[in-house]
């Protein structure tokens, strides 16, 4: 055995690494989703403060509505997209299926849902906003529509490879299961 002091193995030239284990690749398929999907969380909890952080701050007149408007009807259920996130944060560290599972279908129903409906409520104000060049409401001096569109499309974005992810560690959760039924 080579040590760093010492020299290195008698009759070996560190060519024989060929018969070592490795590691599975379906084991390291899962860590790198897990890695992928802590991050997607961790984006989501951004945008889920930022717009707790404008309701919270509209509802208790903390500042102007010139300056942060009043939040629209599909924030208040998008709040509660913070249930998938807990349940996904819950099943990785212990790959449980029961809570990844959770965390999926309930992302549809908290998440990707209501910003179909936002995006269905604030079209005819978007639609005003380009034919007119008027907008009504503002955050921070800027279109609150044309604000909540951009949190629309990134958290569209961060949603769906959010689930996507979660579909493919799912898979090789279940492969590695199965695996192990055979073996024994």
């Amino acid at each position: 055995m080579a040590s760093r002091a010492g020299p290195r193995a008698a009759g070996t030239d560190g060519s024989d690494f060929q018969h070592r284990e490795r590691v599975a690749s379906h084991y390291q398929m899962s860590v790198a989703l897990k890695s992928e999907i802590r991050k997607l969380n961790i984006v989501h909890l951004l945008i889920w403060v930022l717009m707790a952080a404008q309701v919270i701050v509209s509802q208790l007149s903390l500042v102007s509505h010139k300056i942060v408007a009043s939040p629209y009807q599909w924030e208040y259920p998008y709040l509660l997209s913070i249930i998938p996130t807990v349940f996904s944060f819950l099943a990785l560290p212990r790959n449980n299926i029961s809570y990844l599972v959770i965390s999926m279908i309930s992302a549809g129903l908290f998440c990707v849902a209501p910003l179909i409906y936002g995006s269905m409520e604030m079209f005819p104000v978007a639609q005003q906003l380009y034919r007119h060049g008027k907008a009504y409401r503002f955050i921070f001096g800027f279109s609150a529509v044309s604000v909540m569109y951009l949190v629309i499309v990134i958290a569209v974005q961060v949603h769906g490879w959010q689930i996507y992810y979660s579909k493919k560690l799912l898979d090789q959760w279940f492969t590695t299961t199965t695996q192990e039924k055979k073996k024994k």
